[in-house]
C-alpha cells in the first residue's frame, strides 16, 4: 500500500503489482476517489512480460546501481517504467533494466527510494500538483486540517486549540 500511496502522491500515473491483490486495488481506488487522481492500479501483472513489452526506458531502483543524480541527467522525461522490488529481486532484473539507479548505497526501503527518485525526477512538481478529490488536506500548525465535501468544501478544517484556550 505504501509504495502505491507514494507513487500517487509524488507524481506517478499508475502502479502495477505483480501479485494479484484485489483488496489493495480497492484500497488504492478508495484513496483516489476520496483525494483525487489521476492514478490507476493494476495487480496480477507479470513483471517480466511488462518489462519486455515496455517501449520506453526501464529504471530499476536498487542500492547497487549508479548514483541517482548521475543517472537523472540521462533519463528521458516521459515513458519511464520505474521498478522497485519489495522482496529479494531476481538477478535477471538488473540485466533487463536500462538503468539500475541507486538512491544511496545503504539498505533502506523501496518506499523511500521511490519517493526520493520521483521527487528528484520531477523536481518537486509531484508534491506541488493539485488533486481533484472531495477530500483536501490543508496546512495546519498543529492537528489536522481536513476538508471533505464537494471540491474540498465544508465542513471547515478542525485544528487543535491553542494551549490555554
Amino acid at each position: 500500500m505504501h509504495v502505491a500511496l507514494v507513487a500517487r502522491a509524488f507524481g506517478a500515473q499508475e502502479i502495477w503489482v505483480d501479485r494479484e491483490d484485489l483488496d489493495l486495488e480497492n484500497r488504492v481506488r478508495d484513496v483516489v476517489d476520496r483525494f483525487g487522481g489521476p492514478f490507476a492500479i493494476r495487480t496480477g501483472v507479470s513483471w517480466r512480460r511488462a518489462i519486455r513489452r515496455w517501449e520506453g526506458s526501464i529504471v530499476h531502483l536498487t542500492m547497487y546501481g549508479k548514483p541517482v543524480d548521475e543517472v537523472l541527467k540521462r533519463l528521458p522525461a516521459h515513458d519511464l517504467l520505474i521498478v522497485v522490488g519489495a522482496e529479494k529481486v531476481p538477478g535477471e532484473l538488473y540485466g533487463l533494466a536500462d538503468h539500475n539507479v541507486a538512491v544511496g548505497n545503504q539498505p533502506h526501503s523501496e518506499v523511500a527510494a521511490l519517493a526520493v527518485f520521483l521527487d528528484r525526477l520531477l523536481q518537486g512538481e509531484g508534491l506541488r500538483r493539485g488533486f481533484s478529490g472531495p477530500a483536501r488536506v490543508g496546512p495546519a500548525s498543529g492537528g489536522k486540517a481536513l476538508r471533505e465535501g464537494a471540491n474540498g468544501a465544508p465542513p471547515a478544517p478542525r485544528e487543535r486549540p491553542e494551549e490555554g484556550s
